[in-house]
C-alpha cells in the first residue's frame, strides 16, 4: 500500500502531460472531472508510439501482394533480412499504416477502416519499444491500465504478477532512461500483456537481451499461444524461432517466398533461410589476421 500511495502521488503530473499529448494525436478522448485533472473516457491505443510510413509506389514498394492467414493460438514467425518489409507489415496489421492496395484484417476487422477496434484486441511490442524515459517501469504499467480503462485495483494486481513473472519487481521504480535494454524490452512486453490481448505482435523480442530474459519471454509466448492467443513475431534469432514457432513465413524484398508449418521445413531453419532469403557472403580476405 505504501508503494501504491507513493506512485499515486508521483504519477499525475507526468501522466496528464502524456495523456494530453495522446489526445492531440487522436488516440484518446479525455474528459476533465472534479478531483481528477483528466479522465480517459475512451481508450484507443495500447502501445504508446506512432509513426506514419508510406509504402511507396512501384517499383519501390515496401510490401507487395502479401497474403496471410493466421489462425488463433498460433505462433507465427515472420522472417526476412533488414529492409524486407517486416516492420511495414506489422504497421499495416496493427492499423498504423493503411495498405496502398488490398486489405488487412485482424479478428475480422479491417485495419484501415477501423484501426481503433483492431488496437483494442492487440498487444504490440514495437522495435523501438515506445517507452517514456521520465516514467518508471511500474508507472508505464499504471499508465497502460488507465489508457485501457482497466480498474485501478485490477491494474495493480496484473502489474504485480507481470513484474514477478518478468523478474522486474526489483526494478519497478527504475526510470526507463536508467533501465538496461533487457529491462526496457520486458517493460514493453508487460505493457502489451496487461490488457490481456487476443493477438500479440512482437517486433524482434529476443534481440539484445540476456539468456534468462530470452527464456522468460519465450515461455510467456508459448503459454499465451496455448491459451488461444495468436502471436505474430519477427526475429533474427533463428534458433529460438525454430524452437517455439509453429509456422514460418519468409519475406524478401517485400514479397513472401515461403509460408508453411515448421514441421514442413526441408532442413534446419537456418539453412532453409540461407537458401531462400539471403545467403552469407563469403570473402577469403587472406590478409586478415596474417602477420605484418
Amino acid at each position: 500500500m505504501q508503494t501504491q500511495r507513493a506512485l499515486d502521488s508521483h504519477l499525475p503530473v507526468t501522466k496528464c502531460c502524456i495523456l494530453e499529448d495522446l489526445a492531440l494525436r487522436g488516440f484518446l478522448k479525455l474528459q476533465k472531472g472534479a478531483g481528477n485533472p483528466f479522465k480517459v473516457v475512451r481508450s484507443e491505443f495500447a502501445v504508446l508510439f506512432t509513426q506514419v510510413l508510406a509504402q511507396g509506389t512501384k517499383p519501390l514498394r515496401g510490401v507487395d501482394k502479401l497474403d496471410l492467414s493466421i489462425p488463433a493460438g498460433e505462433i507465427c514467425a515472420f522472417l526476412g533480412p533488414n529492409g524486407a518489409g517486416k516492420s511495414t507489415t506489422l504497421k499495416m496489421l496493427t492499423g498504423l499504416l493503411a495498405p496502398s492496395e488490398g486489405t488487412a484484417a485482424v479478428g475480422g476487422i479491417n485495419t484501415a477502416k477501423d484501426p481503433i477496434a483492431v488496437r483494442r484486441m492487440c498487444g504490440t511490442v514495437p522495435e523501438n519499444l515506445g517507452l517514456f524515459d521520465s516514467l518508471t517501469v511500474l508507472e508505464h504499467l499504471r499508465l497502460t491500465g488507465d489508457i485501457w480503462g482497466i480498474d485501478r485495483k485490477e491494474t495493480w494486481r496484473r502489474s504485480t504478477e507481470l513484474l514477478e513473472a518478468l523478474a522486474l519487481t526489483h526494478g519497478a521504480h527504475t526510470f526507463a532512461s536508467d533501465c538496461s535494454h533487457g529491462m526496457r524490452k520486458k517493460t514493453a512486453l508487460a505493457m502489451a500483456l496487461l490488457p490481456n490481448p487476443r493477438v500479440l505482435f512482437l517486433d524482434e523480442p529476443f534481440e539484445g537481451i540476456d539468456p534468462v530474459a530470452s527464456k522468460t519471454i519465450r515461455d510467456l509466448v508459448v503459454m499465451m499461444a496455448a491459451r488461444g492467443v495468436t502471436v505474430f513475431l519477427t526475429s533474427h534469432m533463428l534458433g529460438i524461432v525454430e524452437e517455439i514457432a509453429q509456422r514460418i513465413i519468409f519475406i524478401r524484398g517485400g514479397v513472401k517466398v515461403w509460408d508453411a508449418p515448421v514441421s514442413e521445413l526441408p532442413k534446419a531453419l537456418e539453412g532453409h533461410y540461407f537458401d531462400l532469403v539471403e545467403a552469407p557472403v563469403k570473402q577469403e580476405m587472406a590478409w586478415l589476421g596474417s602477420g605484418r
